[in-house]
Order: C-alpha cells, then sequence, then structure tokens
C-alpha cells in the first residue's frame, strides 16, 4: 500500500488541477453512519416516507420525528481524514471538494473551497416565508405541544394578519425528489474545469447525478484514484488505495508534502 500511496502522491505533485469527490464513507470515522449500510437510517426510515418534499409537506412532524435521530450527527468532529484533505487544499494540492455529505465536516476541518452537493442539515429555511436559521438557532427553538417540529417567531409569510402562524423549518439538505440546487450544479461545473486528477473518497459512485463527475474528469483525459474500504468497480478507478479514509488521507499528504520536495 505504501508503494501506491507514494505513486498516487507523484500523481498529486505533477496534476495541473486535482479535485476531490467524497461520500458517506469519509465521515463514518466521525461517527456518522451511512445511511445505506446495515442498521443505517434507511433500513428504519422509508426515504419515499420521510425523505421527499411530499412527505414533508403532508407531515412536517413525522418527518422531523426522523430528523430528531440526527442529533448527535450535529455534534461530529472531523477526522484525520478531512483534517489532511483542508491541508491539501491549504498547500494548493487541491483546488475544491465536491462533498455528497450534509454534515459539513470538511468546513470544519478547515476547507473552503466545499461543494455541499446535497445541500446541508446545519441550516434550515422556512417554508413559508424563506427566513433561514441556523442548527444553534432551532436547537434553541421550543417544540409544539406533543411533537418534534421546533416553534421560532411567528412567519414573515404574512405580518400582522390575524392568526399568523409558525415557521414550518426544513433542513437545507436536498431531499430525495428536490432538485439539486444550481448553485451547487454551478460551484461543480467550475470545479471540474480543467481537472486532469480527482480523488474519489467515501463513495461507491451509485448515486446520480454526483456519480457522473468522476466521468467528466475522465473526459478530459484526467485520471481517478479512489480511496473506499471495498473498492467499487463503477469509479473504473486508474489507481486504488484500499482501507481507511483517515490513514490513506493523511498517508497522501504527508507522501505528498515529500513528492513537491
Amino acid at each position: 500500500m505504501e508503494d501506491l500511496i507514494r505513486e498516487a502522491a507523484q500523481w498529486l505533485a505533477s496534476a495541473r488541477k486535482t479535485i476531490a469527490l467524497t461520500g458517506a464513507g469519509v465521515s463514518t470515522e466521525s461517527g456518522i453512519p451511512d445511511f445505506r449500510s446495515a442498521g443505517g437510517l434507511w433500513t428504519r426510515y422509508d426515504p419515499a416516507e420521510y425523505a421527499t418534499m411530499s412527505a414533508f409537506r403532508n407531515d412536517p412532524a413525522k418527518v422531523w420525528g426522523m430528523l430528531e435521530e440526527l442529533e448527535d450527527v450535529l455534534d461530529a468532529d472531523p477526522n484525520p481524514g478531512h483534517l489532511a484533505f483542508a491541508q491539501l487544499e491549504a498547500g494548493g494540492a487541491l483546488a475544491g471538494i465536491v462533498t455528497q455529505n450534509v454534515d459539513g465536516l470538511h468546513q470544519a476541518a478547515g476547507s473552503r473551497n466545499v461543494v455541499e452537493y446535497h445541500g446541508s442539515n446545519r441550516t434550515y429555511t422556512c417554508m413559508r416565508c424563506q427566513a433561514h436559521f441556523t442548527q444553534e438557532a432551532v436547537r434553541s427553538m421550543p417544540r409544539a405541544a406533543n411533537s418534534p417540529l421546533p416553534l421560532p417567531e411567528t412567519c414573515r409569510e404574512d405580518p400582522g394578519v390575524a392568526g399568523e402562524r409558525p415557521c414550518v423549518l426544513k433542513p437545507d439538505a436536498v431531499f430525495f425528489d428536490e432538485q439539486i440546487p444550481s448553485a451547487a450544479i454551478q460551484g461543480t461545473q467550475a470545479l471540474l474545469d480543467g481537472a486532469d486528477l480527482i480523488l474519489v473518497a467515501g463513495t461507491s459512485g451509485e448515486v446520480y447525478p454526483a456519480a457522473e463527475i468522476p466521468f467528466h474528469v475522465r473526459q478530459q483525459g484526467g485520471r481517478v484514484i479512489e480511496i473506499n474500504l471495498e473498492p467499487a468497480p463503477r469509479l473504473q478507478a486508474d489507481l486504488v488505495l484500499q482501507g481507511s479514509f483517515s490513514k490513506l488521507a493523511s498517508g497522501l499528504h504527508a507522501a505528498w508534502e515529500k513528492a513537491r520536495n
């Protein structure tokens, strides 16, 4: 494996522009389970009933019952792999990251150019008046009687009208039947422009449209380095680093430091 890490570091050192695509596997070592794995969230909650806009509109309290299970996720800390990617960016080796994760751990580790392809669960928006709320603000809000729904100040949809209603808050994570935000698409395209190497970490490349990103790099004549516990044949990687994300990303950063000197 050390030889493969050294080879990957040489590719990194010689690339014109390197970007990264990350998925759930980069955060499991921070204590955040992969929702699709055995015992994960989607084995206990049907996404069609809990993770679509139609489900949220029909019964927001029901969806918030599921969201309460994610409270511990909001307290997770970046792992050494997140930190290594931030150091690669700071050193000029990594132009930016497109992440499918909604946990904000890349930013918490110090990464600056991060495209949150599937949004974030650390900010919230009122479905009625579009007011925005931080995670800290929502956590401090009282809850409705016999309900997990947070109760912020009165919704600004109809100010001054009798019978004003409280905001109905939705996390800014992208639900299954929502479109990818245009800002995420534009940010991804900006990173793809001129990229000749991509680090694909913690994802099997099966969730579209994010799964198309490595293939765009390859179509530009670039190469794909995969970092995964188990290789993902769908990625058709040119070089596979199999094992712990934290160990491999840290090792890659250290080897790149030597390769560039």
